[in-house]
């Protein structure tokens, strides 16, 4: 195995000479240059971040006033002096403030901003009025070198500031910085601040580099990245409160299953060393779910990732998050009418509304269509020849392109459907569904099969599929049909695929775009390199 070198790595230039540079002078005057903490103060009732500072309701009242009387003035023209004293002199009431962040520019003359990933605070240094803080275990001050410390920083490097709060003439809040301490350096150049990172490739291998870039950006067309995940965010926080809120316990299964079930796919396959046996990265925790609603738990959910060893695309990842949960004494309908519920919640919870834009299209989820998958078909292809064989394969090509609104197909073929229920009326139908929004399969979930005699006849059929060249069909898993001997009440379930909601919420056209890691091909350098 060949290590390679630093300068490998982070391949040497002009620029990261020169900052290299920089390091080794700041590293005679602060000392550790990379040191432990930095205490931010606590003015705006909490840690003192500069959202919170700029999010603080006096601060805010202050600098509305100074911005409405700014507004009113000619070109050049100053607000009256003693108005900004008067607003000063409020500010400087608040007492020292302590930030921190990254620079968004390379300091040019006395100003320069700040970034805590979100927003943008201004400091202000003059030359010999701060001091600077060494890195040192006692914090001594250095009252001479401040302004060299300032002239030795690029952009993207993290400083913290000590000062009062003040607001200039345009109207801009700042900190007057009395004390300044070194805390971290950037050795890379920061991205684009007018474009970001626009090689799609490169945002998606370099998060952290895109997370920065789209920080720094001046214009964004939509969500900024961090926008995305914290949508993302407030995706799962809703979920899980909705589900507990109703009754439902949050659980873990396993990751490593002795059996690829639960799902139709193809895993990826470990080995347990100690144990010596073959284990599989989980397709689905179904089964152990329902193994759960047989012990007892009536309601019950979990939030995780799911692993398939198949292609990747827009809308599918190796590794993708799925919201599973199931709710004894419930059947299909009961589980497709708590869906729209759950799905609006969240909605709602994360864009503010019922209505979102996706691609060209407006998403209404305010109404949820049902129709059965025989009755698409011929909406979309009138006159079709449809049969059991070959109803999935038209659906697929003809019918779920053109499924933009939220709409559940019912009534799949059981042959098809080998965990869930038959219907009363036509047992050759599976009490099923999928939910489609914009072509792309959101949800699926069914009434339960818990026969356990039933169920085994399901899984010999899968077994023979498979004989047959279908290596993404089930496996007969006998504990699971111990456990349904033990009875289970009637039951539905459903799967939330979370990747695919943000991407709707979000209006982000590939999978990888709201997955903080997505998977990659290996970077064209390092295949070579593990190729020889």
């Amino acid at each position: 195995m060949t290590i390679p070198e630093f300068n490998e790595i982070i391949e040497p230039n002009d620029q990261t000479e020169a900052r290299s540079q920089h390091l080794d002078a700041l590293r005679e005057l602060v000392g550790n240059v990379y040191p432990n903490k930095f205490s931010r103060s606590g003015v705006s009732g909490t840690e003192d971040t500069i959202t919170n500072i700029l999010a603080f309701g006096p601060v805010v009242e202050i600098v509305d006033e100074i911005k409405a009387v700014v507004a009113t003035l000619a070109e050049r023209e100053r607000p009256p002096a003693e108005l900004k004293d008067s607003l000063n002199a409020r500010l400087k009431d608040f007492g020292t403030v302590r930030i921190a962040g990254r620079l968004t520019t390379p300091p040019r003359g006395n100003f320069v901003h700040l970034t805590d990933g979100i927003n943008k605070l201004q400091i202000y240094a003059k030359k010999g009025t701060f001091a600077l803080v060494k890195n040192d275990a006692e914090s001594s001050l250095d009252e001479e070198n401040g302004w060299t410390v300032f002239g030795l920083l690029d952009h993207g490097d993290f400083i913290g500031v000590e000062g009062y709060l003040f607001i200039t003439n345009t109207g801009e809040l700042s900190v007057h910085v009395e004390k300044l301490q070194f805390l971290a350096k950037a050795m890379l150049p920061m991205p684009d601040k007018l474009h970001g990172i626009a090689d799609a490739e490169l945002r998606q291998r370099q998060r952290y580099a895109d997370l920065i870039g789209s920080s720094l950006q001046v214009e964004h067309d939509g969500l900024t990245t961090r926008e995305v995940f914290e949508t993302r965010a407030r995706v799962i926080s809703s979920v899980r409160r909705f589900l507990e809120d109703h009754g439902y316990i949050e659980v873990e299964t396993p990751m490593l299953t002795p059996k690829a079930t639960g799902a139709a796919a193809k895993p990826f396959e470990t080995h347990h060393n100690a144990l010596d046996i073959t284990l599989y990265a989980r397709i689905a925790p179904e089964l152990y779910l329902k193994r759960l609603v047989v012990g007892g738990f009536e309601k019950v959910y979990e939030l995780n990732r799911n692993f398939r060893n198949e292609g990747i695309s827009f809308k599918h990842n190796p590794e993708f998050t799925m919201l599973e949960f199931y709710c004894a004494y419930m059947d299909v309908n009961g589980m497709m009418d708590f869906a729209e519920k759950l799905l609006r919640q969240s909605v709602e919870k994360a864009t503010g509304g019922l209505t979102v834009k996706y691609e060209e299209n407006e998403i209404d989820f305010t109404r949820f269509e049902r129709i059965t998958m025989r009755d698409a078909i011929l909406k979309y292809l009138p006159g079709a020849e449809i049969t059991e064989r070959n109803m999935i394969e038209i659906f697929d090509n003809h019918v779920e392109p053109n499924l933009i609104q939220p709409t559940f197909i019912i009534d799949f073929p059981k042959i098809i459907s080998p965990l869930s229920k038959a219907s009363p009326e036509n047992p050759a139908i599976a009490e099923r569904f999928e939910l489609f929004i914009n072509g792309m399969e959101v949800a699926n979930g069914f009434s339960e099969l818990n026969d356990p005699r039933e169920q085994y006849e399901r899984f010999v059929d899968q077994m023979a599929e498979r004989e047959r060249g279908d290596d993404e069909a089930m496996i007969l898993d006998e504990d699971y049909i111990r456990a349904l001997s033990y009875g289970m009440p009637p039951a539905a379930g459903i799967g939330i695929g979370i990747d695919r909601l943000v991407m709707l919420l979000t209006n982000k056209h590939s999978i990888r775009d709201v997955i903080l890691f997505p998977h990659l091909r290996p970077e064209r350098k390092q295949a070579v390199e593990e190729e020889e």
